[in-house]
């Protein structure tokens, strides 16, 4: 194992994580959403289990914003021209956002619900 190697590979994810949260608009509305979230949580004394849930899906909407800013990124390096395949892709790629954001929303609903009402 190489430790120079490794720890160069946290500071690209870890600048790839700055460079996302300083210029992508989503991924500041999903951090805050999360941040908020979490201080929910924590108010509400929710069980480990359920607190578990509730960050994976928390993760897992960051995982696929992020993952959808890159492939945005990475069709615009790719061409500049409105084409139907970078569209498609773009399309596919906001697609799992939304998806992993319902799949938040249900959690959350199954999670606070009953401790709200």
């Amino acid at each position: 194992m190489n430790i120079t190697k490794t720890i160069r590979s946290f500071r690209h994810a870890f600048a790839g994580m700055y460079h996302a949260l300083q210029n992508h608009q989503n991924l500041k509305v999903h951090i805050a959403a999360a941040v908020f979230t979490t201080i929910i949580t924590i108010f509400l004394d929710i069980p480990k289990v359920e607190f578990l849930m509730v960050v994976f899906a928390i993760m897992f909407v960051i995982f696929a914003e992020m993952v959808n800013t890159s492939i945005e990124e990475m069709t615009d390096l790719i061409t500049q021209e409105h084409r139907q395949e970078a569209k498609i892709a773009k399309d596919i790629a906001s697609a799992a956002v939304l998806i992993a954001s319902i799949f938040a929303i249900v959690v959350a609903l199954v999670v606070f619900v009953p401790r709200l009402f």
